[in-house]
């Protein structure tokens, strides 16, 4: 019976991504492949600057998630006052990409990461999709 269990929480630790709680103030570190970028990263060829805001934390966590709810093939599956997931499937393989913010209010920031699930090289993919993101949410809060 111990077995099983062990079984079952690997296969669960590789196939969900990172849960974090809502007073997470960092994002899961970046693979060493070249998959992956957050705007935590120590490493500077994965590093991307955080999303910023002007107004409040709740008026820009609003507009991610319309942003987000607006990107083709992205779903968000799990968002609390702070922390948010979005799984992004990609067109041709329907491989699954995983987005996540965390919102930091006091510096008034969105830090960001963005990784691939599969593969070792995403062609340079996670970092124009959180650029593209960038760009629709810097529009969103300027139409206020």
């Amino acid at each position: 019976m111990k077995r099983c269990g062990l079984l079952l929480l690997a296969v669960c630790t590789i196939l969900v991504p990172m849960s974090v709680t809502a007073n997470a103030v960092s994002l899961k570190p970046c693979p060493d492949s070249p998959n992956c970028v957050s705007s935590q990263a120590a490493d500077t060829d994965q590093f991307i600057e955080p999303l910023r805001y002007t107004g409040t934390a709740e008026s820009a966590w609003n507009h991610l998630i319309e942003v987000l709810q607006a990107a083709k093939r992205t779903v968000i599956t799990e968002q609390t006052e702070s922390y948010m997931h979005a799984e992004v499937t990609s067109l041709i393989f329907h491989f699954v990409d995983d987005v996540e913010f965390i919102l930091q209010p006091d510096e008034q920031l969105i830090q960001v990461r963005s990784a691939s699930r599969t593969g070792h090289s995403d062609f340079g993919v996670n970092r124009r999709r959180v650029e593209t993101l960038r760009k629709a949410f810097e529009v969103s809060l300027e139409a206020l």
